[in-house]
Order: C-alpha cells, then structure tokens, then sequence
C-alpha cells in the first residue's frame, strides 16, 4: 500500500500534475514534491495546483535528497525530473548533472532505505535513438542501432543502466522504468512542441519520419497508476497509432520547407543559439528517421489504455497552442535574435 510518496521535478509541468493527482487521494497519506526551485503555483504565477503537497527545495545532486527520504518515511518515489532539453542560462553541463548524477543521488538514498517499497522512473523512448535501420516498432527488449550518444537520449541510457542496477541490488523494490513518447498536449512546452509552433516546418529533404504522441493526461494517468500498483518491469508508453510529419504538418496547416540535411543542422544551430527552437542532433535523426515503439506491454499489465490516440492527442495541441505568426516574422527574429 501506498503511503507517503516522493515526486521530482514538481516545478515543471508533468511533475506538478502527477504531485497533484497524487495529493488528491485520499489513500495517500503524504505527497513530498521536490526541486531546486518553486512550483509556480507557489510563486503566484499559475501552474498547476499542487494541493496537499508538501514542497521541498533540494537539488536532485546533493546528498540532501537522502535526508528528506529518511526523515519523511518515504516508501514510493516517483522520478519524473529528467531535463529533456538545456536551457539558456545553465547549458548542456548542467543538463547532464541534473539527469545523471541527480538520478545517481537518487537511486543511493533509496537504496539506503529501508522503507522505500517502490520507485517509479520516467525514461523515454529516444533510448531506442532513430536510424534507416531501425525495425517498424520497437519492443521493450528491442536494442538500437545506434546507441544515442548526444543529450536527452544519452543521459536516459545512463540513468537507466544505474535504475537496472539498483533494481537488481533491491530485489524487494518494484521498480518500474517508462519509456514515453514525446508528451503532447495543452501544457507541454518541449523542442517538439515548439517545433510545431513555427509558422514554417523545417524537414529533412527526402524524409518522412513516423512519429508518436502519448497526451500529458495519459502519461500522467500512468505514473498514477505506477505509484499506486506494483508493476515491475520496463515499459513503452505511447498512444495508438502514427502520424507522418507531412501529416503533422497538414493538421497544423503549416507549409513545410524541406533542406537538406546539413543546412537543417545548421538553421537548427542558428535557432537553438537565440532560444527559439531545439534542432539537436538527436532531433535531426528523429526528423530523418521518426520513430515508433509497440504498447502492448504496458497494456496487458494494466489492463489500460490510453484515452487519446497519437493524432488526437496531437489534435489537442494544436487546438490549445495554435498561435498564427508568419515565416517572415520568424525569420526575422532568428537572424535579428542572431545579430
């Protein structure tokens, strides 16, 4: 049973909603929300409402993640703080850190503890990376071609190497690691959804990648459940089905300028230096290759499947977020952001 319960990464948008959905039960005795800065609902600038949850400022990177563990009794964690992008102001370093060393820190305190029962781990999918040889979907046990080696997708192999690792040293932990799709939805502010808010879609000439949503409800459903069950194992999580990116973009009813590869690495550079966009390598051979992954795992362990496909969940973003700006606008601000 689950009685006190630690959520990170309760100052971004997922982590407040599953801190939230968590306080409101009431067969949860306590929620613990960290992170190294305030929710916004905390700081009177919205977000979402935490409720019961009690907030505590730590860095994921110190060892005073243990003591808050120790001192609250905590027996579920749930681990959903992974940066999938660096910011402006801290950089690819501090990414790293936070991801990596963070989880590191994480995984010790827990299995110093002789109280924590089960620990929940949000991975992703860009662990399988993306390339011409890549199967029609991967499975869980499914291995990549080509094992990530830049930014979100590198950390997520290292964490999940030292959360495989503490599973086989706490045997008596269910541990229970989810590789999501990229998140969509309302309040989802990622590369990708800021990919799709240009007024023009930038796609690698003589590519049509497959790509996959799970809704921000959905995946929030899942760590719900995940917090509250134990459901050992490794786990894709999607919505149903596949969207091209030429369908992307017609459901957006954005024109799409294809370019080659190198000239979309370099406009990717020029957009990621003034904070506009993320065209990361990674994002490069997402865009060249796509990606998809099979559910049915996750499905048969739940009994459970996800309210929103990947187009509606995708349908729902572009309802929520549509904001009409025109190509010379945004070109104008990425050279005049440049100068």
């Amino acid at each position: 049973m689950t009685h006190t319960v630690l959520v990170t990464g309760v100052a971004r948008h997922i982590g407040a909603r599953v801190a939230s959905v968590l306080a409101a039960d009431p067969d949860i005795t306590r929620v613990i929300g960290v992170d190294t800065v305030p929710p916004p609902s905390l700081t009177r600038e919205g977000g979402v409402p935490l409720g019961r949850t009690e907030f505590v400022r730590v860095d994921l990177r110190s060892p005073d993640i243990a003591q808050v563990i120790a001192a609250a009794d905590i027996d579920t964690v749930v681990h959903v703080s992974l940066v999938s992008a660096p910011s402006r102001s801290a950089g690819r370093a501090y990414m790293k850190e936070h991801n990596v060393i963070g989880t590191m820190q994480l995984l010790g305190a827990c299995q110093r503890s002789a109280m924590v029962r089960r620990v929940v781990v949000r991975s992703t999918t860009a662990v399988y990376g993306s390339s011409a040889h890549d199967p029609a979907v991967f499975t869980e046990e499914a291995e990549s071609h080509e094992v990530p080696s830049h930014g979100y997708a590198k950390d997520a192999v290292e964490v999940e190497g030292y959360v495989r690792g503490f599973a086989r040293r706490r045997p008596d932990v269910a541990v229970s690691m989810l590789r999501f799709a990229n998140f969509m939805g309302p309040g989802v502010d990622s590369p990708l959804t800021r990919y799709f808010t240009q007024p023009v879609l930038p796609t690698v000439f003589g590519f049509d990648p497959r790509l996959q949503f799970v809704h921000e409800d959905d995946g929030v459903e899942v760590l719900r459940r995940m917090a509250m069950e134990d459901h050992p194992g490794t786990y894709n999580v999607a919505g149903e089905g596949i969207l091209l990116l030429s369908q992307c973009a017609r459901r957006a009813g954005l024109a799409s300028l294809p370019i080659p590869s190198p000239a979309f690495k370099k406009l990717g550079d020029l957009a990621r230096s003034v904070g506009l966009v993320d065209f990361s390598p990674e994002q490069l051979r997402l865009m060249s290759h796509g990606r998809a992954v099979d559910v049915t795992r996750l499905a048969g362990e739940l009994g459970w499947k996800p309210k929103f496909s990947t187009a509606a969940a995708f349908d729902d973003f572009l309802h929520s977020r549509h904001v009409p700006i025109t190509m010379m606008n945004w070109l104008s601000t990425v050279v005049g952001a440049r100068r």
